[in-house]
């Protein structure tokens, strides 16, 4: 059985660590000086995806660095999206894939309206609406996501905009509002996501940790988090029950900190696993008229 748990311990010299303030301000005035003030500040344009330059590189890492994410626009909208988001990864040093329940055998995996089968249960595989999530709040702690991409093939005929929010600036908005709100959401019982069971089996047991906590390997803000309101418990008390209440005007107020955007065909994004929602959506009629998304999730970062 795994004993693994989530990091519970901040380095006195992290922004992170509450009793830090000079550092964090610091940190703080940097972030909120470099964040990308539109969308289009977050786009990079890729000649060859399957052979990317020096400079595009340079300017997808200068958006992560700076948000956590990055937007790519391929020149050639039909490369095949296993080799092109192959070729990225490769790129960033992304070599572990999370192979988790509905992943194909290499871990990309197509995200498309599935009527029949295992898949249909899970809302990324419908066209419903999907809430404020990062992926793999569920995961046990040594198979922590650290970064999702998604390409597309195909959109919607109607929706299916995403909308991106760099948990670092999230984090912001609540220290400021309340420090106390992070010390309650940084509570190793913070939040715990019940087993997933099917026909009475248990395919993946609780996991209870931390919403916001500093990885240990690199220092860098790692943040779990799910808006849904079934299938999830929150520790009971009133310091938690603000922090989470703090959390979600966050999402919802922030104007300015959210990126919205519809991937059109050739066009993903690389991220270090931040915020993100998703529209509902209207499929077109017949073959190749559906929204066709494929997803990578890797325990490395950028």
């Amino acid at each position: 059985m795994n004993t693994e748990n989530f990091p519970t311990t901040i380095s006195a010299e992290s922004p992170f660590n509450l009793d830090n303030g000079d550092g964090y301000r610091r940190w703080r005035d940097w972030k909120l000086a470099n964040r990308p003030r539109s969308v289009l500040d977050l786009l990079v344009e890729i000649a060859d995806p399957l052979n990317i330059s020096a400079g595009e590189r340079q300017a997808v890492l200068d958006r992560v660095r700076a948000s956590n994410m990055a937007i790519y626009v391929c020149a050639n909208k039909d490369a095949p999206p296993e080799a092109v988001m192959t070729a990225i990864a490769g790129n960033f040093g992304l070599r572990t894939l999370d192979k988790h329940l509905c992943a194909e055998g290499d871990g990309i995996t197509p995200l498309s309206v599935e009527a029949e089968g295992q898949r249909k249960r899970y809302i990324p595989y419908t066209d419903r609406p999907i809430n404020w999530h990062t992926d793999g709040y569920y995961n046990e702690p040594r198979h922590r996501v650290r970064v999702f991409m998604m390409h597309c093939c195909s959109k919607a005929l109607e929706g299916g905009e995403n909308g991106l929010m760099d948990p670092e600036i999230a984090y912001i908005r609540i220290r400021d509002e309340n420090p106390d709100y992070i010390e309650a959401l940084c509570r190793p019982d913070a939040m715990t996501i019940p087993a997933n069971e099917e026909d009475g089996q248990e395919i993946r047991g609780p996991q209870t940790g931390p919403v916001f906590f500093a990885d240990p390997r690199d220092g860098s803000l790692q943040m779990r988090y799910t808006a849904r309101t079934r299938s999830i418990l929150w520790a009971e008390n009133d310091s938690t029950t603000e922090a989470v209440q703090a959390l979600v005007r966050v999402m919802a107020d922030g104007v300015e900190d959210v990126y919205r955007h519809t991937l059109g065909p050739g066009e993903g994004v690389l991220t270090n696993n931040v915020l993100h929602c998703r529209t509902g959506f209207v499929d077109g009629d017949g073959p190749g008229k559906g929204r066709l998304m494929y997803r990578a999730r890797f325990y490395d970062r950028v």
